[in-house]
């Protein structure tokens, strides 16, 4: 009840939550400087369909007053809770008996902004069966109750207490009956519900219900949540069915299927206005996310979201006539319609994506990508694109226009492509070098790449580039520093002019680029790339000296961490000892307690000979694991030296040596770490008896002496079984 707070508020805030509006920020990659707003370029009136007029002038409910008799009652209930001396199941009944009196006026007391706060809180508390008696009894103006500014709450907190209710699997058929009651009324008339600010919310929680997910889910709600920039860009390894959210139960999927059914078959003769409508355009969305993977559905679903025919069984793709094709082109740059398109190519399987790629796009993604809506339809279709194929045609259309898309403010457009380029394993020197060329001109030095990038809208919004500095104490360009977090996570082979660019940077500016919160990024990817060491080392002596400032902010501490895992013996010593400095006022920050642990900062100021003794343990085995367990192909950064001194013949001899055991018992260092720390110290090591027990016993069974120049094995057979549990798991 006191969530909600005052009406006005409760219903700004949830049209910010819903609709998205720019001025919330970036709802895509360009938000700083490219912001779409409710038109988005589109037609500024939007046709009016005849089953909305005739909602509106004949299906208005008339809610009549509520007595002063029933409110006292409500509002005594209202006091007896607050005071908190109500026993559960007293609770329980009063709850149960309050329910009662609501019956034949569920929509007078649902949409009455004072009890509405007293029912909320009466379905929250009151048993499965009072719950879906009330449903059941107001299913007839459901929609009424869900459309109403106070109902609305109401109706969604029923749904939330049904969601409650299906831990019990004997709760799950009478469940099915009270929303089947609902369904049913929605199907109807669903067009009401779809276009109404209110009532598409309440939907939209209807649905998820049916699917069996979490009703409070960001993602379904039409948040562009950071996970899916990370994904769109390629930051976290992630894949496609990473959005499917966890199911904690079964849901309803025959009642989901009616009721998708019912509301896309009921609105064909409206689908253009849902197209473009705000709220009905949410409810798309949520729909499709929902149905994620499930091809068949999906292949129904999208063609009559998008006015095309219906997709022949007998051949693949749908068709798309010429004249559906520029409808749609259009329509992209209305900012619902672009929002929904962006799910369709999301969710698409890949023989619907291929048709809407070259029956739709092709040869008009430039014209898409400079427009303020379009362009995020853009970066969705690259960042969904299939095949190498696709991506010589995107790469045709967009390659020779980098600084047109650059200049323009459209640089989320590029990350993309040189994203999907790393996925793809496809141009990814050519992206470089486009975007070299984008961003310096021929008779320039390369060395600026990097400044300009990290500053991209300040570089871009200078009238005589040449002329262009460093801007100290700017901000740093967020797109700008994705795109080189997605340049650093390709191979140090395409990317050398980037790396020398930040490695050349003035130690002042590695300081202040370490200090922003987008360019701190930039540093941490350039320091898990497969750059030489001796390029990340270069990078780090520069901080020198700052490291205890860094690791006081919340984006720094990250970067010191990243340059501990990346440094020598003596630069690790060096770290310690300014965060030893720091100690007290690092111990007191969010993230400074996990940093003074992971660096064992302690155990260096107690013991410094052990703490380096320690430190050279871990990256011995770090290295023994490379060696061992490494590939040429792939892009595991080869990390760090415990030494300045680069490894002799004698430790190639060893790492080979090392090599051929592991062919005979595959295990990781650590073990052996152990096990003569453990000698070195006379204490017995856990299954070292086991061990010699089964050499005395393969000894004597086989009556062969030793030979005298023989090597105690790399493993144990025990440590052979343990290793190869852990490659079952």
């Amino acid at each position: 009840m006191g969530e909600r707070g005052k009406s006005s508020n409760d219903h700004s805030e949830r049209k910010k939550r819903m609709s998205r509006k720019d001025q919330r920020g970036s709802r895509g990659f360009d938000g700083d400087s490219n912001k779409r707003n409710q038109s988005g370029g589109a037609p500024s009136v939007k046709p009016v369909s005849k089953k909305q007029s005739e909602f509106e002038h004949q299906n208005q409910f008339v809610r009549k007053e509520i007595d002063p008799e029933t409110s006292k009652y409500f509002s005594e209930i209202a006091n007896l809770f607050d005071s908190n001396e109500v026993e559960l199941e007293e609770r329980s009944v009063i709850c149960g008996n309050a329910l009662e009196e609501t019956r034949g006026r569920e929509y007078e007391i649902a949409t009455d902004y004072i009890i509405s706060h007293v029912l909320q809180t009466l379905l929250e508390g009151c048993e499965l069966d009072q719950l879906c008696s009330f449903i059941r009894n107001s299913a007839t103006v459901f929609p009424a109750i869900a459309m109403d500014r106070s109902g609305s709450h109401v109706a969604e907190s029923a749904l939330k207490a049904l969601a409650t209710h299906l831990e019990n699997p004997d709760a799950y058929s009478v469940i099915e009956e009270a929303l089947n009651s609902i369904c049913k009324v929605i199907v109807d008339n669903p067009l009401d519900m779809l276009c109404n600010c209110y009532g598409s919310h309440v939907l939209r929680r209807l649905l998820c219900l049916c699917k069996g997910v979490s009703i409070d889910s960001p993602e379904l709600y039409g948040a562009k949540s950071s996970k899916a920039l990370a994904k769109r860009l390629n930051l976290k390894m992630s894949q496609l069915d990473e959005n499917n959210v966890e199911i904690p139960h079964q849901g309803f999927p025959d009642l989901l299927k009616y009721l998708l059914s019912g509301i896309l078959n009921c609105s064909r003769e409206d689908m253009k206005y849902l197209q473009v409508d705000q709220y009905s355009s949410l409810v798309l969305q949520t729909a499709l996310r929902l149905m994620l993977k499930q091809d068949e559905e999906l292949l129904e679903i999208i063609p009559l979201i998008l006015c095309c025919n219906s997709t022949n069984k007998k051949e693949e793709g749908l068709h798309i006539e010429t004249s559906v094709a520029k409808e749609i082109l259009n329509s992209m740059k209305d900012n619902s319609f672009s929002h929904l398109m962006e799910v369709i190519l999301e969710v698409a399987p890949e023989s619907l994506y291929n048709e809407i790629f070259h029956k739709v796009f092709k040869n008009s993604l430039f014209e898409l990508s400079v427009d303020r809506c379009a362009n995020f339809v853009i970066q969705a279709l690259i960042s969904h694109a299939k095949d190498q194929e696709q991506m010589g045609l995107i790469w045709e259309e967009l390659a020779p226009r980098f600084k047109d898309l650059l200049e323009q403010g459209k640089s989320g457009v590029v990350a993309s492509l040189i994203a999907v380029s790393q996925r793809l394993q496809s141009h990814e020197h050519k992206c470089c070098e486009a975007l070299v060329g984008a961003v310096c001109s021929t008779n320039e030095t390369r060395i600026s790449i990097v400044p300009r990038l990290l500053f991209l809208d300040s570089y871009f919004g200078y009238q005589d580039k040449s002329t262009w500095e460093w801007a100290p104490g700017a901000k740093m360009h967020v797109m700008g520093c994705l795109i080189l977090q997605g340049i650093f996570k390709l191979s140090s082979d395409h990317i050398q002019p980037y790396i020398t660019s930040l490695t050349s940077m003035k130690a002042e500016y590695i300081i202040e680029t370490a200090k922003d919160s987008s360019g701190a990024r930039v540093i941490e990817a350039f320091l898990a790339s497969n750059a030489a060491t001796k390029q990340k080392r270069r990078l780090i002596i520069k901080l020198r000296g700052h490291f205890g400032e860094l690791s006081l902010h919340t984006s720094g501490s990250f970067t010191v961490e990243k340059c501990f895992d990346a440094c020598n013996l003596t630069l690790r010593e060096a770290i310690a000892t300014e965060l030893l400095d720091v100690k007290v006022d690092l111990s007191k920050t969010k993230q400074g307690p996990y940093l003074l642990r992971k660096l064992d900062i302690d155990g260096y100021a107690s013991r410094p000979d052990q703490w380096k003794s320690r430190q050279e343990a871990k990256q011995s085995t770090y290295n023994e694991f490379c060696s061992a367990f490494g590939s040429n192909k792939s892009n595991f950064p080869k990390n760090t030296f415990v030494s300045d001194a680069s490894e002799d013949a004698s430790q190639e001899l060893e790492v080979k040596n090392v090599r051929k055991e592991i062919n005979h018992h595959p295990t990781s260092g650590f073990k052996r770490h152990r096990e003569e720390h453990a000698r070195d110290k006379d204490e017995p090591f856990a299954g070292e008896k086991r061990t010699k027990q089964r050499k005395n016993k393969t000894s004597e069974a086989t009556d062969k002496p030793k030979l005298a120049g023989s090597k105690r094995p790399f493993l144990s057979g025990e440590m052979k079984n343990r290793h190869a549990n852990k490659l079952r798991i």
